[in-house]
């Protein structure tokens, strides 16, 4: 093996092994989750949000041409909501600003994160994966309030 080959399978090694070491780091040291897809449980037909415990609520998304369903989700602050979502049609994109949401639905598949809103306000959401011509229709918001109400979904 030449020598160059030697430095570049080193060089690739050590790097390989940096990025795992940036992964473990970020889910143990800085509790980051990394989003989950579930391929075992056959995906949702319809949008469903509601209460699994004190502030803590599930939903389960439907993506599909060109919407989100459901587009408007009021939640109390400081609540936990642990999202389910999934695609009906094609791939779709799902990042929520201001949130270290960025997740991608896709048909037959369900991916799943958890997220915490401490902050009152309104944190929208879009769909980031060219999904056709009416893409930039593909948009939804959450709004977090400061009284505790139940959550409301709206169309």
């Amino acid at each position: 093996m030449d020598k160059s080959e030697k430095l570049a399978l080193i060089l690739s090694m050590m790097l390989l092994s940096l990025f795992f070491g940036a992964i473990v780091y970020a889910s143990m040291a800085r509790n980051i989750e990394v989003p989950t897809c579930i391929t075992d449980v056959e995906p949702f037909l319809t949008d469903t949000l509601f209460q699994t415990g004190p502030d803590e609520y599930e939903l389960q998304m439907v993506a599909r041409m060109w919407a989100f369903q459901p587009s408007v989700i009021r939640l109390p602050k400081g609540s936990t909501l642990n999202l389910y979502l999934t695609s009906q049609d094609i791939i779709h994109g799902f990042k929520v600003e201001r949130k270290n949401v960025n997740l991608m639905a896709a048909p037959g598949a369900i991916n799943y994160l958890q997220v915490t809103f401490d902050e009152a306000g309104e944190y929208k959401f879009a769909c980031h994966e060219f999904c056709g011509a009416a893409h930039h229709t593909m948009a939804g918001r959450f709004i977090i309030e400061d009284d505790s109400n139940e959550p409301e979904t709206a169309e």
